[in-house]
């Protein structure tokens, strides 16, 4: 025992290297480390010296390798993956990304060097997620969990990716399809009961708004007066999806929608606030109730329908471009070159487009054209 200046006292060991020279070899402190502990941890040096091992370099190079372990864990390397990828994300991406590895992933694979997780091992982690009923969750963690391993491989911390030997391990994910009306007679009586609709001002002129713009239901909801340019006929604001600047360019329809509520709900922030206090916005079932109300069950029609209503009928009937639709429907479009378009991409076009697609949904409405879905080619 080494006895300091300051009281301390600390275990040493004395030995001979096998290569010659002597060396010590801290052991542990007291009384953290008990005598009889103590000896135990001379006992085994002896027995490394006794097959020629010197006790001092072995403790090196277990701690090396316990740091290498460490340093090329699935979790070391599934954090280095997020930072590397996560930053051109959109926020909730990013958020359901981290919280979906730490919780369901992390927990169970986390420690083991990356290199040596089995198939096996993956299957029996993102059972775990299926058990619980969340099978679309389980797919997205397999999904993830296969990226982590692909830049294990690119970066040299494992040669393969188990979660190939998996396809088929888990039973498919059954697709949500949300209700929408894309037949165009059927989009006329639509129309006319929204039309109908006796409710209050701010639920009907959301429900009037809706298939003019076909934005996400939650980027209806959450509309600010800020965002709108009246005058211009634009509505400006972050795609929630992607979090990239959007441009919706407003029909007169849609402009006259807009002006009839502003001297109800224009004073405030939202465009379509919500019932429940100051600050708060149209709930996000709002909407779809109201459709039931009309009598459009939710197999039928949703408010999210009214997006597949515009990209199918723009597309099949009317014969826009499918890259306009797509950027005015805000989904990730590039160039030939690979480059994703800017929010200004195609505006002229998309501005005649959006007044074209208000003045068919009124012909639709008065009744006065029914056009049958032209079909795909083969």
């Amino acid at each position: 025992m080494l006895v300091g200046p300051d009281g301390s006292k600390r275990w040493r060991l004395q030995y001979g290297r096998p290569t010659g020279g002597r060396n010590t070899l801290g052991l542990g402190d007291y009384p953290a480390m008990t005598t009889a502990a103590a000896r135990a941890a001379r006992d085994e040096a002896r027995r490394l010296l006794a097959e020629g091992i010197d006790p001092g370099e072995h403790r090196k190079a277990t701690k090396a390798m316990q740091s290498d372990r460490a340093a090329n864990s699935f979790e070391a390397v599934g954090r280095e993956w997020l930072a590397k990828f996560s930053p051109s994300w959109s926020d909730s991406h990013r958020v359901r990304a981290v919280r979906l590895l730490e919780r369901d992933i992390f927990p169970w694979i986390g420690g083991r060097p990356i290199a040596e997780v089995t198939a096996p091992e993956l299957l029996a982690t993102v059972r775990r997620i299926e058990g619980r009923g969340a099978l679309e969750t389980a797919h997205r963690a397999l999904q993830s969990c296969g990226q982590v391993f692909r830049y294990a491989i690119a970066t040299g911390r494992a040669e393969r990716d188990p979660s190939q030997d998996l396809r088929g391990a888990l039973p498919p994910a059954k697709e949500t399809h949300f209700g929408a009306i894309t037949e165009p007679r059927q989009v006329g009586e639509l129309l006319r009961a929204i039309d109908g609709y006796s409710g209050g001002l701010v639920v009907r002129c959301a429900l009037r708004l809706a298939p003019l713009v076909f934005v996400r239901p939650g980027e209806l909801r959450k509309a600010q007066w800020a965002d709108i340019d009246l005058e211009a006929g634009e509505w400006r604001y972050l795609a929630t999806k992607t979090e990239t600047p959007h441009i919706v360019p407003l029909a007169r329809q849609a402009v006259a929608i807009l002006r009839e509520l502003h001297p109800l709900t224009g004073q405030g922030e939202h465009v379509f606030p919500g019932n429940r206090g100051a600050g708060k916005v149209m709930s996000e079932n709002t909407v779809n109730a109201a459709l039931r109300y009309l009598g459009f069950d939710g197999q039928t029609m949703t408010g999210h329908g009214f997006r597949a209503m515009a990209r199918t009928i723009l597309d099949e009937v009317l014969g826009w471009r499918p890259d306009l639709i797509e950027h005015q429907l805000a989904h990730a479009v590039k160039d030939p070159n690979g480059r994703a378009y800017n929010r200004t991409a195609h505006l002229p076009e998309r501005r005649k487009m959006m007044q074209a697609w208000a003045d068919y949904l009124d012909r639709l409405k008065a009744g006065a054209e029914v056009v049958k879905l032209k079909p795909k080619a083969a």
